[in-house]
């Protein structure tokens, strides 16, 4: 129970609270983190429950003969043991999981079945579950459970012919065409034509905790209540009351603490339909966690894309044309988002540059694999790479400055708004706010350009590199937020979004306790619960802060418009001469005033006032930010060293700046991670060769240096209430082409960086690529 509101005495003068939007109020999610009270889902534990385990396939690719599970089932303490047949006999026919984003009618022939059903597609698909009354006798009589399968040809390379087909219709699910302007014409006419192939390898997030999920069981009423899901909690309850065919009412979604997002966790995923179907099914509660053997092979996988890219451009350093095609690997299903990424990709390849030709193709492939989706900044950090790679190339290959070469081609503020339509069935991009000039020189001006070039000059490998992109952020269509008031003086907030890390409490509280003009501290925020909050969008694509926090304000203000009426009334004058200060209600003219408490407890029965909101909008928005790294490398093992990265990025208003810049900087780290260290391998037979973080390299703070964050406020949006902009992906989307630019600079062959992670031994027996300034490229 938070403290009540303050009732100085009704006659005596007051002075308002200082704002808290756009203060670093300390994060009010952090005193249970660090006492050690916040409740995780693996904290709960529901009388009566079993524990999960799933059996995983051991082979990429192969049609089941058979499933033994005798010996299983024989086992003191298992209860149950079931496969795909099983859930056929008990619902009619085995559920597939839904997509979530960029849904097309192809994709429906791809979509990934809660247990598989006849053939494994990938090493860690669910073939069986066992339950247990604990978490031991469910591993080990999971260990007894044999799966026949016969082996199949494995597909491994998604830009290869089709050597196998993984599914009937083939293994390219889908082909996006994005355009404008005269491409063809462009590079047939061009004086240089830069070509080549670039590679972004395959990583995925690793939130500190696994995912994990319990189902408790209501047997009154049969209700099933989740904790753990996150992200998209309405869309999951959704899906999941489609899957078990029950009325979506039955289900209550709860949140709880979680260790971490990242895009990768809170997906509607084979576990989320398994634990509730055995749950329903025993009428008890059901507890399910994997470990990170299992997160390395079951948990979406991002980010691999081959490309063949290229750059059309005059000896100026104009920029006249642009083009990729690219193959993108998905992994062995489509996954509620799998198809976002490409799609992402292909529409934002032109980026923040002023660039009237351009054509891509976006192949998206299925491998046997496990299946790829969305992870911090999908698409953006992947085509990021390829554009400013290509343009390093284009500066080097032309002998103009990489610097000079973007200022030549940025959108200027006078050509906004700055619209483009790549994909007839997608919205068109609208570029309508900011300076992307003027944040990108305060970028260059922290970067020490002309330190770097003085050790250049004296034959150091340093090199500076630096990448510009957008964001799009705030995506729609709505998002719902209420506010209570209670007589004993509480204020409780609630919203559809969900916390995964970013200090969305805090923030909800601020822009709350402004409403108010109260403490932040004295707003309690609850955690997500669908039958306090019935619908909701969620929190992903940056979109936390605009649409949660908007919807929240505009309810407070609502409360805030009742209490105002309710307090007039007790006061006798009217609503218009009524102000809130401290969280008090009074007539500034007679001096009179009424707490909230009070009006709350005059309002009717039960004492409490209540207002929700739904906030809307019809487009999202596009934000500018500019990357920069100075990285020297050692000219005998290759190795880079990371010297500065600046990230700088336009959030609109800023909220909290300090959760801003820690969103930044932990971006970052994990752009650092994706650029250097992370990679996910595979054998030519589809086996995982990186199944523990003895073999995921991740970045520690030998590998990173102090960051600097330039947090661009000066041109707040207009699309809501809040003048707030996304921040949550701003951190990582330019960082892995910035620290290749820069490594490139430093062993002068921008040819030579053409994929990342880079390896050390790709540094080596480097040569320099010499200007082109008066002739022509074919």
């Amino acid at each position: 129970m938070p403290s009540p509101l303050p009732s100085p005495a009704s006659t005596s003068p007051r002075q308002g609270v200082v704002p808290a939007v756009g203060r670093s109020v300390p994060r009010l999610e952090d005193p249970p983190l660090v006492r050690g009270s916040a409740m995780f889902a693996g904290d709960i534990r529901p009388e009566g429950a079993v524990v999960m385990m799933v059996v995983r396939s051991p082979v990429a690719h192969g049609a089941i003969t058979t499933i033994d599970t005798d010996v299983a089932r024989s086992i003191p303490g298992v209860v149950a043991v079931w496969t795909a047949d099983d859930v056929r006999r008990d619902l009619g026919q085995v559920p597939h999981i839904s997509p979530r984003l960029s849904e097309t009618p192809r994709a429906d022939h791809y979509l990934q079945p809660v247990l598989a059903i006849g053939r494994v597609r990938y090493v860690g698909e669910p073939v069986a579950i066992v339950l247990a009354t604990d978490r031991y006798t469910a591993e080990d009589a999971a260990e007894t459970v044999f799966v026949d399968i016969d082996p199949l040809a494995p597909v491994v390379d998604p830009v290869e012919p089709d050597p196998c087909r993984i599914f009937p219709m083939g293994n390219e699910v889908q082909a996006f065409h994005a355009r404008f302007g005269n491409a063809e014409r462009a590079f047939q006419e061009a004086p240089v034509v830069i070509e080549c192939r670039l590679r972004i390898g395959r990583h995925t997030a690793i939130p500190m905790e696994t995912r994990g999920l319990v189902v408790d069981y209501v047997s009154d009423d049969q209700t099933l209540i989740v904790y753990g899901s996150t992200k998209v909690p309405h869309w999951n309850r959704r899906e999941l009351a489609r899957q078990l065919q029950i009325d979506p009412q039955r289900i209550i979604m709860k949140e709880t603490s979680i260790g971490g997002g990242f895009g990768v966790r809170g997906e509607f995923y084979p576990e989320d339909f398994l634990t509730a179907w055995c749950a329903l099914r025993l009428r008890r509660p059901v507890l399910w966690g994997e470990d990170r053997r299992e997160h390395f092979i079951a948990t979406n996988h991002s980010r691999e894309q081959n490309h063949v890219a290229s750059i059309a451009g005059d000896l100026e350093g104009n920029v006249l044309g642009l083009r990729s095609e690219f193959w993108l690997d998905l992994g062995a299903y489509v996954r509620t988002n799998g198809l976002r990424v490409p799609e992402n990709t292909v529409t934002w390849m032109p980026g923040p540059y002023d660039i009237r030709n351009y054509e891509g193709i976006a192949h998206c492939v299925i491998t046997n694999k496990t299946p790829a989706a969305t992870y911090r900044a999908p698409g953006g950090v992947e085509c990021t790479f390829v554009r400013e790679r290509l343009m390093d190339m284009l500066a080097a290959r032309v002998g103009i400055d990489p610097l000079e070469l973007r200022r030549k081609n940025l959108i200027s503020t006078d050509q906004m708004p700055y619209a483009r339509q790549t994909i007839d069935a997608v919205p068109a991009i609208v570029l309508d706010e900011g300076d992307f000039h003027s944040l990108f020189e305060k970028v260059v001006g922290r970067l020490g350009v002309d330190d770097v070039e003085r050790r250049r000059s004296t034959g150091e490998q340093v090199g500076f590199g630096i990448a510009t992109f957008f964001e799009r952020s705030g995506a729609g269509p709505f998002e719902r937020g209420s506010v209570s008031a209670t007589a004993e003086g509480a204020i409780t907030v609630r919203s559809g979004a969900s916390s995964v890390g970013q200090g969305l409490r805090t923030m909800l509280a601020q822009v709350t306790g402004d409403v108010f003009d109260v403490s932040p501290e004295l707003i309690t925020v609850a955690l997500l619960d669908t039958t306090e909050t019935d619908a909701g969008v969620g929190s992903f694509g940056s979109r936390s802060t605009m649409m949660a926090g908007a919807a929240v304000r505009e309810a407070a203000m609502k409360l805030i418009d009742e209490a105002r009426s309710t307090a007039a009334e007790m006061l006798g004058v009217d609503p218009d001469r009524i102000s809130v200060r401290n969280g008090v209600l009074s007539d500034d003219s007679s001096g009179r005033s009424v707490d909230l408490a009070a009006v709350a407890q005059a309002s009717g029965p039960g004492g409490t006032l209540h207002a929700e909101a739904d906030f809307k909008v019809t487009a999202p928005i596009y934000d500018f930010g500019a990357h920069g790294a100075v990285v020297s490398v050692d000219p005998e093992t290759g190795v880079p060293r990371i010297e500065r990265l600046v990230v700088g990025f336009d959030v609109g208003k800023a909220i909290n700046p300090k959760l801003v810049e820690g969103q930044f900087i932990g971006a970052a780290v994990q752009g650092v991670g994706g650029a250097l260290l992370e990679e996910l391998l595979y054998d030519p037979d589809g086996n995982p060769l990186v199944t523990s973080l003895m073999d995921y390299l991740m970045p520690t703070a030998s590998e990173v240096p102090p960051i600097e964050t330039i947090i661009d406020e000066s041109h707040p949006t207009d699309h809501n209430p809040l003048g707030a902009k996304g921040a949550g992906e701003g951190g990582i989307t330019g960082i892995p082409a910035a620290i290749s630019g820069a490594i490139a600079h430093a062993i002068s062959d921008h040819e030579r960086v053409t994929s990342f992670p880079i390896h050390p031994s790709s540094l080596l027996e480097a040569s320099p690529l010499p200007p082109i300034r008066k002739e022509t490229t074919p």
